[in-house]
């Protein structure tokens, strides 16, 4: 999980367990987790200054054994690990996993499997939406995490005993919680449940961004197609270069700057000192490269502009139903013990209020079940809703 920056010159700075810092090391522990079920998984990195995060520690425990491995102790070789997170009779477990995922992925080239990710767990189980490691370890094992090393800056070496120490509870205890949960999934039958939220987390795609749609991370309205291809060709550049160097996409330029060029479009580069933002004026760098893809659109044929997006009227959805709709929800998702925004986001209420084949979540597998049906039926006034006693109570018409 990723920490922000601090000053921890003052920390003690012998660690009381020592990093893993040696490629025989690497191989001794890999050795060791060879036989384990599971594996608790956390990292600590950096990416303010880079487009690709900068891995700083990788933390390990198979609930008996808890080490951390320094990735940028010199000529030190994870190999064996990453053949460790491709074995496939153990399972991986992480805790809010995405980013941890995307380090993976950047440097095995393939993700972990399998894959258990708590924070989806947590959701299935009602602990609520994206709970953070700190609430999660307190409700399963009511045991308080030490704040104190949230934030430091991890690619400073030598870590501290309490940098080290912070390190390494983030997979101890979740190697603790972990057989807690799977067997609360089981006794709830909801395993089913995960593995829906779980596809998504174990597809590479997930965490990459391919150059061609990064246009699609800028907020934009209403342009029109020849402007708007230029601003999806000025983002395709801008993030190849961001990948290229592995820098920051905003270090390379703004979005912003890509929207005034967009719309602007200067032919000369006397005409860039007008485009607000842009980095080193008429005598920047990037001058030249713009100039290139900015007159290279002006060359694609028409058939390359984007479709227009037609303008619809947006039809609203009876404010009555969708009260209801929230209500039956929050019912629901009370009764169940899980997160409302694992069976419908308020779009998806909005479009079921409209349309009973609405294609949202809500209304496949077991949250139709759970969720959908009930929602038809209220709908279409086969049931109502009650209070009774002050909790909501349905009822067959």
């Amino acid at each position: 999980m990723p920490r922000p920056r601090t000053d921890d010159s003052h920390a003690d700075t012998t660690p009381k367990t020592k990093p893993i810092i040696t490629t025989a090391g690497v191989e001794e522990v890999v050795a060791r987790y060879q036989n384990a079920p599971f594996l608790a998984i956390d990292t600590e990195f950096m990416r303010e200054r880079t487009y690709y995060p900068q891995l700083c520690l990788i933390q390990i425990s198979d609930g008996d054994f808890a080490c951390c491995i320094d990735p940028l102790a010199k000529d030190i070789d994870l190999t064996a690990l990453w053949e460790l997170m491709r074995n496939p009779a153990i399972t991986k477990v992480f805790h809010a996993a995405h980013q941890d995922l995307e380090i993976f992925l950047n440097l095995m080239g393939e993700l972990p499997t399998p894959l258990f990710d708590t924070q989806i767990a947590a959701m299935v189980m009602g602990h609520g939406d994206q709970v953070g490691y700190d609430r999660l370890i307190k409700g399963i094992l009511n045991h308080d995490i030490d704040k104190t090393s949230r934030f430091t800056d991890w690619s400073k070496r030598p870590l501290s005993a309490r940098q080290v120490d912070y390190a390494l509870d983030d997979v101890i205890y979740l190697a603790k919680a972990y057989p807690i949960i799977v067997d609360e999934l089981a006794r709830k039958g909801r395993n089913e449940w995960l593995s829906d939220e779980t596809t998504k987390l174990a597809a590479p795609d997930t965490y990459r961004t391919a150059p061609e749609n990064a246009w699609q991370r800028i907020k934009i309205r209403n342009m029109k197609p020849v402007p708007l291809l230029r601003l999806m060709k000025l983002a395709e550049w801008r993030e190849a270069e961001a990948q290229h160097r592995d820098l920051p996409r905003n270090r390379i330029m703004r979005d912003e700057t890509l929207v005034d060029l967009a719309g602007s479009n200067p032919k000369s580069k006397g005409e860039f000192s007008k485009i607000r933002n842009f980095p080193g004026g008429n005598d920047g760098k990037l001058v030249d490269p713009v100039l290139r893809v900015l007159q290279m659109v002006e060359q694609l044929p028409d058939s390359a502009l984007p479709a227009p997006t037609p303008r619809k009227a947006v039809k609203k959805p009876p404010v009555a139903v969708m009260e209801l709709l929230r209500v039956l929800l929050k019912h629901v998702t009370d009764a169940e013990g899980v997160a409302p925004r694992l069976i419908a986001s308020a779009d998806d209420l909005e479009q079921l209020a409209l349309d009973d084949d609405a294609p949202i979540k809500a209304m496949q597998g077991w949250r139709r079940d759970l969720f959908g049906e009930p929602a038809l039926k209220l709908k279409n006034g086969k049931i109502a809703l009650a209070v009774d006693q002050r909790r909501i109570r349905l009822i067959e018409l």
